[in-house]
């Protein structure tokens, strides 16, 4: 149990430092760090994160100096005629980066959003074969 309490306080403070980051925002809202599964094969790996309420025009995915930075942002829908009596689900936008490694091909990245998931398949860059001449001296 009190690892399971650590391991929230480090999460809080990850969450925080997000949101106190250097960086200034021009949205006065909050910043979630979206939760990813990542799984890796022999060709690709796949980055699955999980971003509710976000539409697939609403995601910027840059890649910069081998970091790849994602950013959702959520337009807040209410029903029409309707006053906001109890709230327990918070909105907020998201953001999170990666350093790739060189063995991702970069040009050949995709990235497709259903269902609140964004899903990231980066594909790796096969190795470069060259047959060498040999000359007679």
């Amino acid at each position: 149990m009190a690892e399971e309490t650590k391991e929230l306080q480090m999460e809080q403070a990850k969450k925080q430092e997000l949101l106190e980051g250097d960086a200034e925002r021009t949205r006065s809202r909050l910043v979630f760090v979206p939760r990813v599964d990542i799984y890796e094969g022999n060709d690709a790996i796949v980055v699955l994160a999980d971003m509710p309420g976000v539409a697939p025009e609403a995601v910027d995915i840059t890649l910069e100096s081998n970091v790849l930075n994602i950013n959702g942002y959520v337009t807040p829908q209410y029903p029409e005629g309707y006053s906001l009596a109890w709230a327990e689900y918070r909105i907020g936008d998201y953001q999170r980066s990666f350093t790739l490694s060189e063995e991702i091909d970069q040009e050949r990245i995709e990235a497709t959003v259903k269902d609140g998931v964004l899903r990231l398949v980066l594909p790796k860059a096969t190795p470069a074969t060259r047959k060498i001449a040999i000359k007679g001296a």
